[in-house]
C-alpha cells in the first residue's frame, strides 16, 4: 500500500491530535499536557523507548527500523510550545488557555510528527535508527539548547535531523528548499528611554519619553535602509511599546518606554544586548 494512502486513511485521526493540542495551548517550557499526550501516543504506536522531561519539558521517542546494519540514527523534529495571544477566531476547538493560542502551527508540527511516528512504527520499513523529537520552548527560551545540554545528540547517536515548518501561501502538497540557511536568525534587545515626566497640559517643562520613543522606532527602520548591503534579507520589526502610565493626561517620568525590537536576517546578523538611553533632564 502507497504510503500516501495510509497516511489519507489516518487524516482525521491526525487533525483531531491537532485540534486537541490547538484547544490547549501551553508556553514555553510550560508543555506538560501535550508532552504528557506525545508520550501517550508514542507508547501506543509501539515505540521502541519513550523519554519524557529531555530539555526540562522535552519529548524523545526511539523507532529501529526491520534492520540495523546502516549504523544510522536520524531526527526528526517538531515543536510543541504556543504563543501568550489571545485566539479570537471562533473555531470549535479554539484555545481554552486564556491568552495563549497556537499562532505559530506547532500544534500542526505535532501532530504532523506523531502521524509519520505512527507510520514508522507500523512498518519499519527502514534501516537504521528515526529519533522522534519533541522540542519545548521554541517561542524565545532556547528550547533546542535545553536539549542538546542534556545531551539529545550523544544519548542517541544522532546523525543527522530533520524538520519543517508550516508556511501559509504555499499550496497543500508543496514545499519550499533552498540552499544555505532557510530560515532567519533573530536578535532581540530591549531600548529603556527615561526622561522627566509632567502634566500633559505643560509639555515645555517636561522631557517627554513618548516623542522620544516615537523617534527611536522610525529611526530604528534605517537600519535596514541605511545599514545592511541591499543584496541582504533584512526584517527590522518593533514589536511593543510599554509605558508606567496609563493616564491620558500625564506625561511619564521614567516611560521605561520599553522598546521591544526584533532584528531578523538571513544572511547577516547583528548581535544585541539591552541598552539604555535616557535623556536630559
Amino acid at each position: 500500500m502507497p504510503a500516501r494512502n495510509r497516511f489519507a486513511e489516518m487524516h482525521a485521526e491526525i487533525t483531531e491530535w491537532r485540534r486537541d493540542i490547538h484547544a490547549h495551548p501551553e508556553l514555553r517550557f510550560e508543555e506538560h499536557r501535550t508532552a504528557a499526550k506525545v508520550v501517550k501516543l508514542l507508547t501506543e504506536f509501539g515505540c521502541n523507548d519513550v523519554v519524557s522531561g529531555v530539555g526540562r519539558t522535552g519529548v524523545v521517542g526511539v523507532i529501529h527500523g526491520r534492520t540495523q546494519t546502516s549504523g544510522k540514527a536520524i531526527g526528526f523534529r517538531a515543536d510543541m510550545d504556543a504563543l501568550p495571544i489571545p485566539e479570537t477566531t471562533g473555531l470549535s476547538y479554539a484555545s481554552t488557555n486564556p491568552g495563549v493560542m497556537h499562532a505559530c502551527g506547532h500544534d500542526g508540527h505535532t501532530a504532523m510528527l506523531l502521524g509519520a511516528a505512527k507510520y514508522l512504527a507500523e512498518t519499519r520499513n527502514f534501516n537504521g535508527t528515526v529519533v522522534l523529537i519533541f522540542q519545548p520552548a521554541e517561542e524565545g527560551s532556547g528550547g533546542a539548547r535545553a536539549m542538546l545540554d542534556d545531551g539529545l545528540m550523544d544519548r542517541w547517536g544522532i546523525q543527522e535531523v530533520y524538520g519543517m515548518h508550516n508556511w501559509p501561501g504555499i499550496p497543500a502538497g508543496q514545499f519550499a528548499v533552498r540552499d544555505g540557511p532557510q530560515m532567519a536568525a533573530t536578535a532581540f534587545f530591549e531600548l529603556t528611554i527615561k526622561g522627566k515626566g509632567g502634566h500633559a497640559a505643560l509639555p515645555h517643562i517636561v522631557v517627554d519619553t513618548t516623542v522620544a520613543a516615537a523617534q527611536v522606532i522610525t529611526a530604528l527602520q534605517t537600519i535596514a535602509a541605511r545599514n545592511i548591503d541591499p543584496l541582504k534579507s533584512v526584517v527590522v520589526s518593533t514589536c511593543g511599546l510599554r509605558s508606567d502610565s496609563n493616564t491620558f493626561n500625564v506625561i511619564p517620568e521614567e516611560k521605561n518606554c520599553v522598546v521591544r525590537c526584533a532584528i531578523s536576517m538571513l544572511t547577516y546578523m547583528r548581535s544585541c544586548k539591552n541598552a539604555y538611553a535616557s535623556l536630559p533632564n
